[in-house]
């Protein structure tokens, strides 16, 4: 069966599963790449990018739209309550979709709690302050606990047992897996269903893989591309993307020099 992705020009069938073995298995999403991923990912040569790019652009929605539309877009947002209406409040409603939302803390303020969960809450339906729908963790501290979930399900009258099926785990053991991870995701069956992503943590191999201010510059790019890669799967799914970061009293320990 075709690919949706040889409607694009310049797309045959060899193209189409480079494109998808390198992630890009949208219209949407190589609209929204740059001529440097796919000439990099995807082993496009420039020009060859340029086409498909400007191509994809005109079969999708991505480029110049007029405020009426984005705002008929934006009323395809969803809102998942986070199980506090002080918070909710501060988020205007919940956590929103097709956006990436961070809770940043110190260690063991409760930031793996919330996503634990926004888990159980997305399940709910909207009346309820979900979607009706599935959630994906990325788990790279291994602090995903079922026996939580369970918990909580039952605390909202959920089945534990559907609720433990409804949420795809992966355990991330350096930053190029969690950056891989990203990608088998939105390949997994469920993902269809899926509208809540989360990331815990998000920065926490990159700051154990790349140490001293002369890898810097390198984690820094590579953090960049991890986040592009979560926002465009935020906008062009409709997901809520929602990572933790922690926050440190002295930052400067991870570059190898300590001040007084």
């Amino acid at each position: 069966m075709p690919s949706d992705l040889e409607k694009i020009d310049g797309v045959g069938p060899t193209v189409a599963q480079k494109l998808e073995e390198s992630g890009f298995r949208t219209i949407e999403g190589i609209a929204a790449a740059s001529v440097k991923e796919l000439t990099s990912t995807a082993g496009i040569g420039a020009a060859t990018a340029q086409k498909i790019i400007e191509s994809a652009q005109r079969l999708s929605s991505v480029g110049l739209v007029t405020a009426d539309q984005l705002w008929h877009k934006r009323q395809t947002i969803e809102r998942i309550t986070t199980s506090s209406r002080e918070l909710d409040a501060l988020l205007g409603g919940g956590i929103e979709s097709a956006s990436m939302t961070e809770f940043a803390g110190a260690f063991r303020c409760g930031k793996t709690q919330i996503c634990h969960q926004l888990c159980v809450n997305v399940q709910l339906p909207p009346d309820k302050g979900g979607c009706s729908a599935n959630a994906a963790y990325i788990d790279t501290e291994g602090t995903f606990r079922p026996e939580r979930i369970i918990n909580m399900a039952q605390a909202k009258t959920l089945d534990p047992t559907k609720a433990l099926k409804n949420i795809i785990v992966g355990r991330a053991f350096n930053s190029d897996h969690q950056m891989l991870l990203v990608q088998q995701i939105q390949d997994n069956p469920l993902f269809k269903d899926v509208k809540l992503l989360i990331v815990d943590s998000l920065i926490g191999h990159f700051r154990a893989e790349y140490l001293g201010r002369g890898m810097l510059a390198e984690r820094q790019q590579k953090l960049n591309k991890h986040i592009h890669d979560l926002l465009r799967l935020a906008e062009v799914h409709n997901v809520a993307v929602v990572t933790t970061n922690q926050v440190h009293a002295t930052p400067d320990v991870f570059f190898g020099t300590h001040w007084n």
